[in-house]
């Protein structure tokens, strides 16, 4: 009899017992450390940044160029590419990004992607979303850049990975986790010129046969943390187009702006 009634009851008043647990400890941890601005660790009275840095945050807004999505100085008119675009196009056909790489963004992002900070993903994923509405409107998948599996191990997480599962739930396009495999274990890129960048990336990314249904004839958008010299995701965009993707866009959080020039 009792072993019969502690079969019946104490899965459910152990999960009760195990939220209260929580819940309690949660606003324990609250009253005992407060929320800290993700950038500069200052108290704030929610969850992000305080209002100097938030103040500081820089978003990226049209007039850009229609190709790179590096913001102009000026309204050179619709459409307009930059000379970057136009003397070394990339294989993807557009990239738009949340936000410039500058000192808060950078701090946001070693924080997410270094500090655990997991829960800054919400909202990154979000400004990345209303960067790329139109973008959007024409994407049938969502694939993250991956990591390789022995760097994944040692993260225990794909950052660009968590950004794409906010920016699905926000507009309702699916992420194909699958499609695309790091089959090459490359060095960072931090301290590399643009050359050697694109050679470390060089046969990095795959489209696996058994993923090529999911590539083949799709609209993609590719999603990453940052867009520096734009080495990864052309490597990136390439391997999805050998592998039959009808195009290819690209979101990132972050990218690294230099003067963007219109053409004369």
């Amino acid at each position: 009899m009792h072993g019969d009634l502690t079969t019946d009851v104490r899965p459910g008043r152990f999960a009760r017992f195990a939220g209260v647990l929580r819940a309690t400890f949660g606003l324990a941890v609250d009253v005992a450390l407060p929320q800290l601005c993700a950038a500069c660790r200052e108290p704030v009275g929610g969850e992000g940044l305080c209002a100097a840095c938030w103040s500081k945050l820089s978003f990226i807004a049209p007039p850009y160029c229609e190709r790179l999505g590096i913001p102009f100085p000026f309204d050179p008119g619709p459409g307009v590419l930059s000379m970057e675009a136009i003397a070394d196009p990339p294989a993807y056909r557009r990239a738009r990004a949340a936000v410039r790489y500058d000192d808060v963004a950078r701090k946001l992002v070693h924080a997410f992607k270094y500090g655990d900070r997991l829960d800054l993903a919400p909202t990154m994923g979000r400004w990345m979303t209303n960067a790329a509405r139109a973008l959007l409107a024409e994407t049938d998948a969502i694939v993250p850049v991956p990591l390789h599996w022995r760097r994944q191990w040692a993260r225990r997480f794909n950052q660009s990975a968590l950004l794409a599962e906010v920016v699905a739930k926000a507009s309702g396009v699916a992420v194909a986790h699958a499609a695309l495999r790091r089959v090459k274990a490359t060095p960072q890129q931090v301290g590399l010129s643009q050359a050697e960048r694109a050679q470390n990336v060089q046969g990095a990314f795959r489209v696996l046969p058994a993923a090529k249904t999911a590539v083949a004839g799709r609209r993609l958008l590719l999603v990453d943390d940052v867009l520096t010299s734009g080495a990864t995701v052309d490597a990136c965009s390439r391997a999805l187009l050998r592998a039959g993707a009808e195009q290819v866009d690209v979101l990132v959080f972050a990218r690294v702006v230099a003067a963007a020039r219109p053409p004369i």
